[in-house]
């Protein structure tokens, strides 16, 4: 072979292995990003844990007082319950079930189930999750019912907070 040909051989091999460390490269920063956003994912599923747990224990004490924190307080935010049908506002909503349910009872227990999907776009995110509702009332019945439950949250400061929430109840035999 002549040298001219050897140099191009070489030169060729040399742009292969710069690609190839440029593939390498890349493939290297996709699996950091995929990491990452993973390690996010986990952590946001954790806090939000946190935050519909915390949510639970506060409407199991028996007042609607304990739950205000959790919820945006401006005028004109919806929220769905299972009774009445819905509140235009948090005082609304804050009246409206202490009236018509929690002062009739005389324990109360919210519990959220396990599967509780997270879902994230910027300062707002929303979550699904099963819950189910124990209460024991004034006059020693007792309801149990299963709950269907999404919250909207917003991110304001350093908390989230409720802009809209529905809950409901599967018709029997559902």
């Amino acid at each position: 072979m002549t040298e001219s040909v050897l140099r191009a051989v070489d030169k060729n091999a040399e742009r292969w292995r710069w690609l190839l460390y440029v593939a390498l490269a890349l493939a290297g920063a996709m699996l950091t990003f995929v990491g990452a956003r993973a390690q996010q994912n986990a952590a946001e599923d954790t806090a939000f844990r946190k935050l519909i747990d915390g949510y639970c224990e506060a409407w199991s004490t028996g007042t609607a007082d304990a739950p205000a924190k959790f919820y945006a307080q401006d005028d004109g935010l919806v929220f769905y319950d299972v009774a009445p049908f819905a509140y235009h506002s948090w005082k609304e909503y804050h009246d409206g079930v202490q009236t018509a349910i929690l002062n009739n009872a005389a324990s109360i227990k919210l519990t959220a189930g396990k599967d509780l999907r997270v879902t994230r776009r910027g300062l707002i995110a929303w979550t699904t999750v099963p819950m189910h509702l124990a209460e024991k009332t004034k006059e020693g019945k007792t309801i149990e019912l299963d709950l269907r439950y999404t919250g909207i949250w917003e991110k304001r400061g350093a908390s989230w907070v409720l802009v809209h929430e529905h809950l409901s109840t599967p018709l029997a035999g559902s």
